[in-house]
């Protein structure tokens, strides 16, 4: 994979932005043709840039009365114990996003719930069930959101268009 130049990080940021953006749309808006514009962004595609398309969509519309971070720090590292807890999380349907972390604790584990006892229930089944689990810490979830911007330290003024 190439580093990315000045109009591979425009093409990035408008469908970070807006993902249902046509090709056209897109090419008018950075200033390249349709084709040439479409052409970045298969390459994005295929270098794995463009990892997915995704709808941000409204938790309570949902039924999800509370989100939560979830910390968890295990008793012992081993790579097996590691992946397995990491598979266990992952195929649980209130688990939301998941970090793997370095320091105090192992995991982060983000997760919404219908309500204080779905949340204790989970908690419970879930994960103090599991003998490879030394601490649990549960944080609600006041507010959620994101930097709809990318990163602006990016140089691209050596680049040669």
């Amino acid at each position: 994979m190439e580093a990315l130049d000045r109009i591979d990080y425009e093409i990035v940021r408008q469908l970070q932005n807006n993902a249902r953006l046509s090709n056209k749309e897109l090419a008018a808006s950075i200033g390249l043709a349709p084709s040439s514009c479409l052409v970045r962004v298969r390459g994005l595609q295929r270098d794995n840039v463009l990892k997915g398309y995704h709808a941000e969509v409204n938790p309570t519309s949902l039924g999800v009365g509370l989100q939560a971070m979830i910390s968890i720090r295990l008793q012992r590292h081993s790579k097996s114990i590691v992946e397995s807890f990491r598979a266990h999380t992952l195929a649980l349907p209130e688990v939301r996003q998941l970090y793997h972390l370095a320091g105090a604790n192992d995991f982060l584990v983000q997760v919404w719930a219908k309500d204080p006892e779905h949340l204790r229930d989970l908690i419970m089944t879930s994960f103090t069930a599991r003998e490879e689990i030394a601490h649990i810490e549960t944080g609600l979830m006041f507010e959620h959101t994101h930097s709809p911007d990318l990163p602006n330290f990016l140089d691209f003024a050596t680049d040669a268009d």
